[in-house]
């Protein structure tokens, strides 16, 4: 491929101290490249001006005053007549050296690719941007990363709605099809617009993973003490104007999720992603809690959600004219009030208790997770159409490109898990001890959450009289772990580990998988469905026993009873066959995020509703 001539526009609007540290960061990238760098002041009065004319690197562009963000790049885009432009503001600094290679691989990896943005952090090492998008509910501009924690999320390209042009690389097709920026904006929302625009135009907006630089934001109003509020609201109302026809005169096909996505149960978390992927997909979503009165969870919801898309969905009216998919244990679907009704629910056990049957026969179709719960819906009684829905993860998050923090060379085994019958930690425990020695290079770590006051998760563990001398175990007892960490404690362990009896989905074992993890786990359940032979390690199932946790949905049921033996053998095998182990890992990690993603899991829910819909 040969290389196009690009040349960099940085707008300078005081703020000095931030100017020389992004030069500084820049000089040795952009000689290796061989670019021109432009840098134009709009009327500086605290030197910057003077500082740039001493530099021999750089060509200088003044303005005799603030033509504001828009104005005053346009001046300097119509200078450079040939090449590609990247757009940088003065307080990014660079620091990765190959950070425009990389912007210039992905721009040119596709001929349909316009403009690319990159990943953006703070000072802070908090991630800012990976994109961006607007809900035409409140028209706010939104930048995808809200301030998590850096742990390499987002590692891929991908195409977006829109990057902020704090570092955009524009393609000169894309300026010889619709020119500079628009000037009815001065600052902010110039770049939404833009990479509409661009879109329309039949190019794609992309957001390159390979690429981190730091930005620390706002500076310009800052320095300057100009009022960032104004000026937002200013040109929030001129792309209302110019977009709103356009942008929310698509037609839309309208679902009612009926659920729960407070909180961290295995409902509310997959909930909101759903919501989430639906939205991302163009479906117009309606929400409303399905608990409360007369049901298993008396209280109410808060009403306020970590995530501002899950706040703007609970802000629309509720319909009951579309269908309607109540999603939670099955004794709540006498709730659904849709025009269509779908009940979508799962359990562990052989079967499904006679009150679920009834009121499943009540819906119009019924959505499960797994094939198994197929089986176990229909040997229990339940005659309407069963669909297979299964949940996902998000790409995104899990990787095996997240961050890894372990920091030793010790393998590491992984569990995660509610302390309780139905995961068999004893069985865990006792047959990791049998595997190996206190001798061995190994460790088991054990995520455990326990709600039950009155088990106490010492005292359990004592009564397996595991030996003094055996290896090492860690237990992370009740350590709260932000949803978008999970991934980090999968990528710090060597292999997934579970001797559960039963499990709706699985989700810890997908997660893990996702992460390119090998994965042991009983060969019973949901998980059937993706942890096989070809991606992870299936434990033989000894026997099915009765069902005895405190949970009045599983009584008169059955579990799956991991054979010990077995689940030695395999931990023991994926400890001194570790290439191959890990090779296995990647494998699954392949697969899971090809095809058991939430996006995957919506498409298949759109082209559901699009049947019944006729």
């Amino acid at each position: 491929m040969k290389q196009r001539q690009i040349s960099i526009i940085i707008l300078t609007w005081n703020g000095l101290e931030y100017t020389k540290k992004c030069l500084d960061s820049l000089r040795s990238s952009v000689q290796a490249m061989g670019c021109q760098v432009y840098v134009a002041d709009n009327g500086s009065s605290d030197g910057t001006l003077e500082y740039l004319q001493g530099l021999d690197w750089i060509q200088v562009i003044s303005h005799q005053e603030n033509l504001g963000f828009v104005r005053g790049n346009n001046a300097v885009i119509s200078r450079i007549q040939e090449g590609d432009i990247v757009l940088l503001n003065n307080d990014m600094i660079i620091c990765q050296e190959d950070w425009l290679e990389q912007l210039y691989h992905t721009a040119y990896s596709r001929e349909d690719y316009g403009v690319v943005g990159c990943r953006l952090i703070n000072e802070k090492s908090q991630l800012l941007h990976t994109g961006t998008y607007i809900m035409t509910d409140t028209y706010w501009g939104q930048q995808i990363g809200g301030g998590q924690r850096d742990i390499g999320q987002y590692p891929y390209d991908r195409e977006v709605e829109g990057v902020v042009f704090a570092c955009a690389y524009i393609k000169r097709a894309v300026l010889q099809k619709i020119g500079g920026l628009n000037e009815a904006f001065f600052s902010y929302f110039e770049d939404t617009d833009y990479c509409l625009r661009a879109r329309k135009a039949g190019f794609q907006v992309v957001c390159c993973g390979k690429v981190t630089l730091i930005h620390y934001q706002n500076v310009s109003t800052e320095v300057n003490k100009t009022s960032f509020s104004k000026m937002f609201q200013t040109s929030q109302k001129t792309f209302r104007e110019l977009w709103a026809k356009e942008l929310e005169g698509k037609p839309k096909q309208t679902m009612a999720w009926h659920s729960v996505v407070d909180g961290r149960s295995g409902y509310a978390v997959s909930a909101k992603n759903f919501m989430l992927a639906l939205e991302n997909r163009g479906i117009d979503v309606r929400y409303r809690y399905v608990y409360g009165k007369n049901t298993p969870i008396p209280y109410e919801e808060s009403g306020v959600s970590d995530d501002y898309r899950i706040n703007v969905i609970r802000k629309r009216k509720f319909l009951k004219t579309c269908p309607q998919v109540v999603y939670g244990v099955a004794d709540v679907f006498h709730k659904n009030t849709g025009k269509y009704k779908i009940g979508y629910t799962m359990l562990e056990t052989t079967g499904i208790p006679e009150d679920w049957v009834k009121q499943c026969n009540k819906m119009d179709e019924i959505w499960v997770p797994s094939h198994f719960n197929v089986q176990t819906f229909q040997n229990s009684g339940v005659r309407v159409p069963i669909q297979v829905m299964p949940l996902g993860i998000d790409p995104n998050y899990y990787n095996p490109h997240i961050i890894s923090y372990k920091k030793n060379h010790r393998y590491t085994f992984l569990s995660v898990f509610e302390w309780g019958e139905r995961k068999a930690p004893e069985l865990l425990l006792r047959a990791y001890s049998k595997a190996f020695t206190g001798k061995d290079e190994v460790v088991l770590i054990c995520k455990v959450n326990n709600s039950d006051s009155s088990i106490h998760v010492e005292n359990e563990v004592r009564k397996l009289e595991l030996p003094g001398d055996g290896p090492e175990i860690i237990f992370l007892y009740n350590t709260d772990f932000e949803d978008y960490e999970m991934p980090a404690l999968y990528r710090s362990a060597d292999c997934f580990v579970t001797a559960t009896r039963g499990e709706g989905w699985g989700m810890p074992i997908l997660e893990a998988m996702a992460c390119g993890l090998p994965a042991i786990a009983t060969d019973w359940s949901a998980q059937t469905d993706f942890c096989t032979e070809a991606y992870a390690y299936p434990v033989r199932v000894e026997k099915l026993v009765e069902a005895k946790a405190k949970c009045e949905y599983y009584q008169g049921f059955q579990w799956a009873q991991a054979e010990e033996e077995h689940l030695i053998q395999r931990m023991r095998y994926v400890y001194e066959h570790r290439e191959e182990a890990a090779q296995k890992g990647q494998l699954a990690s392949d697969y899971v995020r090809r095809e058991f993603t939430w996006d995957r899991a919506a498409e298949k829910m759109e082209e559901r509703i699009r049947q019944i819909l006729g």
